[in-house]
Formats: C-alpha cells, sequence, structure tokens
C-alpha cells in the first residue's frame, strides 16, 4: 500500500469517527476526529447577521447530550476522499440527514478535521436547523 492509499485510508476514518460518532454520542470517537481548532459553519449560519460558528467545544457538549443518536439510521455514511497534499486534506461526507464538506490537516500520526461547512441534506425540511449541530 502506498502512502497516498494510506493517507486516504486514514482521512475516511477520520471522517468515519466524526459522523458515526456523532450518531453514536461516541465522545472519544469525536474528540479524536476534530482539531482543537475546528470551525464549522452552516450555510444558514454563514448568512446569519454575525455569522455563526460551532467550536469543538461546542461540538463535544452535543456529543455530551446525545445530540446525533436521534438522527441516526441505517442508512450508510458515505466519504469521498477529494484530495491529499501532504499534510491537508479535503473530504465530502454524506449521510442520511447531512452533506458535509471537510478540511483535514495530519496532527503527528493522525488526521483531524479542521474546518467544516454542512447543510442539510433536504435544507427546505427544517428552518434554522443550524441550531442543533
Amino acid at each position: 500500500m502506498n502512502d497516498r492509499t494510506s493517507d486516504e485510508q486514514a482521512v475516511r476514518a477520520t471522517a468515519l469517527d466524526y459522523f458515526e460518532g456523532w450518531y453514536a454520542a461516541d465522545l472519544a470517537r469525536v474528540d479524536r476526529a476534530l482539531h482543537p481548532a475546528l470551525v464549522k459553519r452552516s450555510a444558514v449560519q454563514v448568512g446569519a447577521q454575525p455569522p455563526s460558528l460551532t467550536t469543538k467545544e461546542r461540538m463535544l457538549e452535543l456529543v455530551r447530550a446525545g445530540g446525533g443518536v436521534e438522527d441516526r439510521t441505517d442508512d450508510p455514511i458515505e466519504v469521498t476522499v477529494v484530495d491529499v497534499h501532504h499534510d491537508v486534506a479535503a473530504a465530502v461526507v454524506r449521510s442520511a440527514q447531512y452533506r458535509e464538506y471537510l478540511h483535514l490537516v495530519r496532527t503527528g500520526a493522525r488526521w483531524q478535521v479542521v474546518n467544516a461547512f454542512w447543510q442539510l441534506t433536504d435544507p427546505a425540511g427544517e428552518p434554522g436547523q443550524d441550531d442543533a449541530r
């Protein structure tokens, strides 16, 4: 296995830790997947005045409270690794509820999500949905 394939697998595993950890309220998985400097926004948040963002600390609070458990389905989570370049990577994650664009950074021996931009799979379904995640 070459380094590129290994990096793509590691990026995919990080994205799955983030998503599957969210759905299972698995704090350890989400914690290791997210960089301490995480900035997460939704399309709705960007349009807000002023724009808001979600931090790693806030995401961990939501996981502790079981925030993603009610969203869990048996539908597959699809991760597409768009690019890996040295210590940065980009991936797209598609789940039943969310479409999320991730930027990841290599931190030592692992990858972590440092930027995330998301929208509900059906954005017309819930006005104000960005407050929950």
